[in-house]
């Protein structure tokens, strides 16, 4: 729910009235809206409209009713929605973070952080932290751990906080965001001996963007969990395919998924030994011997389940190109929930 929408839903709430609104400039299909051109306030019999802005963008709101009453309320309204925008002021630092964070801040908000703590222009990244207890001690080590002081730490929810971490171009510790994550969750580990699950956005030119960035480190843990991967770092970048994927809509993934497999494919989709093994494979970079390890497998028994599992599905996944069809073909069997 964007801040207008939780704006028009508790204002509808406290007055008791009927509420809504629509962009001036689009007119929803089937909605009431108003068709012809007007100033201020106006109704057809049944409603009253009435034009306001909120963070620079005009609308037009739509009260059910057309007496006295509702028109008072249609000249009253949009002072008093303009209103919300400068409660961002009221918040805390890590409050307005949050906010910022959740998509739920405007532009000219958001600006207006970036310009009064100091980090207008620094390209930053997201890194979000599944946490399974001492939430506040573990904020307290991300703080210690800090790159640099305009890094800022904050809790979304009980088992999950982010930390922004802002570039600086003086420090060549840490090679990459990922090698930064990785030293984060091994200080969590020595300092508290907690294990955390960490996904790390893309790093992006400036603040106002830093919600894609969170957007894209929560469903890098998010698709971990499902895939079941292995390690507690991971990064956006890795799960592009399923990404990809997952835009698809699900009656399209069923179609392919239904054309592209057979009884034969989907038994070994069944097997949770077989499809593991062919994951820890895939994992292994097609390596024969690293995957036997992985497994604690004997070698020949790999091959064996190898061999079975090209008799199966038709795919030889020892070839790189039969084992990306394979890859595809269990990460939709996956985000179908088969």
């Amino acid at each position: 729910m964007t801040e207008l929408e939780k704006i028009v839903k508790e204002t509808s709430s406290k007055l008791g009235i009927e509420f809504s609104y629509y962009p001036e400039t689009a007119k929803p299909v089937g909605a009431i809206t108003c068709d012809r051109p007007f100033e201020e306030v106006t109704d057809d019999g049944t409603h009253t409209f009435f034009r306001f802005l909120f963070k620079g963008i005009g609308y037009i709101g739509v009260i059910g009713g057309a007496s006295e009453a509702e028109k008072n309320y249609a000249a009253l309204l949009p002072a008093y929605i303009e209103s919300f925008i400068d409660r961002e002021s009221e918040l805390s630092k890590t409050e307005y973070l949050k906010r910022i964070l959740l998509g739920e801040c405007s532009s000219l908000g958001v600006y207006k952080y970036a310009t009064r703590y100091s980090v207008r222009g620094s390209a930053c990244f997201a890194i979000a932290l599944k946490v399974p207890k001492m939430m506040k001690e573990t904020l307290a080590v991300i703080e210690q751990y800090g790159g640099n002081s305009l890094d800022t730490a904050v809790e979304i929810s009980e088992e999950t906080c982010v930390l922004v971490k802002y570039l600086d171009k003086t420090e060549n510790e840490y090679q990459s965001s990922v090698d930064y994550a990785e030293f984060l969750a091994q200080s969590l580990k020595e300092e508290l001996g907690i294990d955390c699950v960490v996904g790390v956005g893309p790093t992006v030119r400036d603040l106002k963007d830093i919600a894609h960035s969170y957007a894209r480190a929560e469903n890098a843990i998010r698709y971990a969990d499902l895939f079941e991967e292995k390690g507690s770092v991971h990064s956006y970048r890795e799960f592009i395919l399923i990404k990809m994927l997952e835009d698809i809509p699900e009656n399209k993934l069923e179609a392919y998924f239904s054309e592209l497999t057979d009884e034969s494919f989907k038994e070994i989709f069944e097997d949770e030994e077989m499809l593991g093994t062919a994951e820890e494979f895939l994992r292994s970079s097609l390596n024969v011997s690293e995957t036997s390890r992985n497994l604690y497998m004997h070698r020949n028994t790999l091959l064996y389940r190898l061999d079975k599992i090209e008799k199966a599905t038709g795919l030889n996944i020892r070839s790189f190109s039969d084992a990306v069809s394979f890859r595809v073909l269990t990460v939709i069997h996956r985000l179908l929930g088969k």
